[in-house]
């Protein structure tokens, strides 16, 4: 099964980079967890497509602002543990090449584990845009070298 392209919405599985952890000097996420597409950035002259996401946890927020309760019944329907509660964090995000090798198949072998309700999906990604605007969004740009000593992000 091929790769998806990535659309608003899309839950992937990624090696996420916590801030805590880049700010200890990780280059890549302890581990692979489920994402939540927020946005997909069209590729401009030579930067490919690239996609911010934010990573799904089972660590409450610290503030409720700063994350998006996933209910229990659209756990299920993606396949994730319904039984214990989990959030889409807002207050970070990760900016990502499409053909990032962080980016793997699920443990059932998809490459998704599906999509989030419409309204779901865009409350997160309203909630993470918002703090864009505000300039209060921590983005860690995963992107290549090239790309990153290019982008302010």
């Amino acid at each position: 099964m091929a790769r998806p392209d990535p659309q608003g919405g899309l839950v992937i599985r990624y090696d996420y980079l916590w801030l805590w952890e880049k700010e200890k000097g990780r280059e890549q996420g302890s581990k692979d967890r489920p994402c939540a597409i927020v946005v997909v950035v069209p590729p401009k002259g030579t930067k490919p497509l690239r996609a911010v996401i934010c990573g799904i946890t089972r660590d409450q927020p610290e503030r409720p602002d700063e994350g998006t309760l996933i209910p229990p019944k659209v756990k299920a329907h993606l396949g994730l543990d319904a039984t214990v509660p989990s959030w889409a964090i807002t207050s970070e995000a990760n900016l990502v090449e499409w053909n990032d090798p962080g980016i793997i198949p699920t443990e059932s072998g998809d490459w998704s584990y599906g999509f989030l309700p419409p309204a779901l999906a865009d409350t997160i990604a309203s909630a993470a845009l918002a703090r864009h605007d505000a300039g209060t969004l921590k983005l860690i740009n995963r992107s290549s070298p090239e790309d990153k000593s290019t982008n302010s992000n």
